[in-house]
């Protein structure tokens, strides 16, 4: 929650100019003080479908003790489901028909598969366009979250992403850029985060666009940028909402696809991610794994269970705090009205008073 300067201390305005959100006295009688409504657009495929949920439920719901929020998932159904899943979606998700009807004041969208190289050809293309239109004219602000951000920079700012000759995956150091923008007020200057990409939209190309680039990667570019206006879209490249073992899982599934002849070669490690006693029970388990498919002999297990329980996460604490204030400055802007994107006075074309 922000300071109130109810008097003028000189400390209030140092504060101020360091990036931490104080209110002066008019702002803060007139906030409206409510329960947060954000929608959660779930693009993820059928075994990832729960998982996301419970990892951006559990930012959103860690962010702030006092706060009350009500989170509202639901997907486009372009999207091809197994019958599981769309059974799942029937029973807990909203139709976006409800929710625009409704309104919402931050909306989180997640990535999604696609098959083949032009985002513009996959299902979900038309329908996120739809949603996004909708979201700049009635919603305070919308995370982005890798793909998505991908996608948001080619269709609105003419930014098309770049493939890569290797996976960027891995957990990544990071810095920040921008020390007094409010999203990345009393976070660590220097923070890790998870990545998970063939394609890169680059710095260069953020800039370009106009876009206010907050954390940025000396190694593999950009990962927090916003919308020029500095609130209204925040764009993820990178995935602070994942799990301890997230890519522990995507490794073994990677592990997987080679041994029923899916790929090639045998997959590589995740960068910055295993220790060296991980890493060196994964190469003795490749050594296992090859001599025994050569020999015909039965495959030894996947070490899942001998690595998972002391793999470090290096990342959360971070991601948790940037998720803060970026609810806490949705709540300071909000209308009262769920179906209103901003409250009386504030300036949709800079909201947070930073140009």
């Amino acid at each position: 929650m922000p300071l109130v300067a109810h008097n003028d201390l000189p400390s209030f305005e140092r504060l101020r100019q360091e990036g931490l959100l104080v209110l002066p006295t008019g702002r803060a009688m007139h906030q409206h003080i409510r329960e947060l409504h954000i929608g959660l657009l779930n693009m993820m495929p059928d075994k990832a479908l729960a998982a996301t949920e419970r990892q951006f439920f559990r930012l959103v719901g860690e962010s702030n003790p006092i706060a009350q929020f009500y989170v509202h998932p639901f997907t486009l159904p372009e999207l091809p489901r197994s019958p599981e899943a769309q059974a799942h979606i029937d029973a807990y998700y909203e139709s976006f028909d409800d929710i625009r009807e409704k309104g919402l004041d931050a909306l989180i969208i997640t990535g999604a598969n696609v098959t083949g190289p032009e985002l513009a050809n996959q299902p979900f293309w038309e329908p996120l366009i739809r949603v996004i239109d909708w979201a700049w004219e009635n919603v305070t602000s919308t995370l982005c979250s890798c793909l998505t951000t991908h996608a948001v920079l080619q269709f609105r700012y003419a930014q098309h992403r770049i493939p890569q000759e290797q996976k960027i995956w891995g957990v990544f150091p990071h810095r920040v850029m921008d020390k007094v923008h409010p999203l990345v007020n009393d976070v660590n200057s220097r923070f890790h985060v998870p990545h998970s990409r063939w394609n890169a939209v680059t710095p260069e190309q953020f800039r370009e666009a106009g876009l206010r680039v907050l954390v940025e990667s000396e190694e593999i570019g950009v990962h927090l940028a916003t919308s020029p206006d500095g609130l209204r879209f925040v764009f993820f490249q990178g995935h602070p909402e994942y799990d301890t073992v997230s890519l522990l899982k995507e490794y073994k599934r990677e592990v997987l696809r080679w041994i029923a002849g899916e790929r090639e070669d045998y997959p590589p490690m995740p960068d910055n991610y295993f220790s060296l006693q991980q890493k060196a029970i994964f190469d003795e388990y490749a050594w296992r794994l090859k001599r025994a498919r050569d020999a015909g002999e039965t495959l030894p297990e996947f070490p899942e269970k001998l690595v998972a329980s002391n793999i470090d996460n290096i990342w959360h604490d971070t991601a948790e705090a940037v998720v803060a204030n970026w609810i806490g400055l949705v709540y300071q802007v909000t209308h009262r009205e769920r179906h209103l994107p901003f409250m009386e006075g504030v300036d949709p074309d800079n909201p947070l008073g930073l140009a």
